[in-house]
């Protein structure tokens, strides 16, 4: 009798955990890969990057799935009003414009722009790089920033196609100076360690965020990312996440 009714006990604990298994909500997340190290595609045609590892981590604090779609930038926002996303993620920054479409999360990554220079530089700020020749992304912030501290059309600004050549170019002497978006920065300086690159902030910066976006008016969905962003900030996996991919600095986001 009594094995009889512990093999009824652990059917019924089966079929617990089997049912609540099946409640999982799957959400579809869009991501573009194309923005190292964010997210990107592997050699497997796999998403990864420091926006899939933080969209996952929240997937699992909350207890539901995630099906991640590569999503080109052109229309990214428009999947999610058709209903072909649920939620997308994708180095997005939050911005007033971009608020009368989509619903933001809290804040989960500072990306404002940074200057980088050799570790032996002079360099303290943003005025003191009118004495150098200075490398930017062709029409980034960055680029629009450095034209009107130097002159759009100063001689002294090298214009580069993306970051990694923008660096590359500080490395060889090229330049004495580049300004560029701080994540990118930092994941090429981590990948780069011989390189000996520092990273010096100014006030002028605008300070911009990341956001993850839902649909206009899905509070539910928007509810659990905010609960989901708020206990791995507290439990250190938000910070374990990234340190892997970029530093030591772990930033304090606002007030979730």
């Amino acid at each position: 009798m009594m094995v009889k009714q512990l093999l009824q006990a652990c059917g019924l604990m089966v079929a617990l955990a089997g049912s609540a298994f099946a409640a999982q909500e799957t959400y579809v997340v869009g991501s573009g890969g194309t923005y190292r190290p964010f997210e990107f595609e592997n050699s497997q045609k796999q998403l990864e990057g420091f926006d899939i590892d933080i969209i996952k981590a929240i997937a699992k604090a909350e207890n539901f799935n995630v099906k991640l779609v590569n999503t080109p930038w052109e229309g990214i926002f428009a999947t999610l009003g058709s209903g072909d996303r649920d939620i997308i993620i994708s180095g997005i920054t939050i911005t007033d414009k971009r608020k009368q479409m989509v619903d933001f999360s809290a804040p989960y990554f500072p990306a404002e722009q940074s200057i980088v220079v050799p570790s032996g530089s002079t360099v303290t700020s943003l005025d003191s790089l009118k004495s150098e020749k200075v490398g930017v992304v062709n029409s980034s912030t960055g680029d629009i920033v450095v034209s009107d501290v130097l002159g759009k059309n100063s001689t002294a600004i090298k214009r580069f196609d993306n970051t990694p050549l923008m660096l590359q170019e500080l490395f060889e002497d090229g330049v004495s100076a580049a300004v560029g978006d701080v994540g990118v920065v930092k994941y090429y300086i981590k990948q780069h360690p011989e390189k000996q690159f520092k990273l010096v902030p100014d006030a002028k910066f605008e300070r911009q965020y990341f956001g993850i976006a839902v649909a206009k008016g899905n509070d539910e969905l928007l509810a659990k990312i905010n609960s989901g962003l708020k206990k791995i900030v507290a439990d250190g996996t938000y910070a374990t996440i990234y340190k892997t991919w970029f530093d030591e600095s772990v930033p304090t986001l606002p007030a979730q």
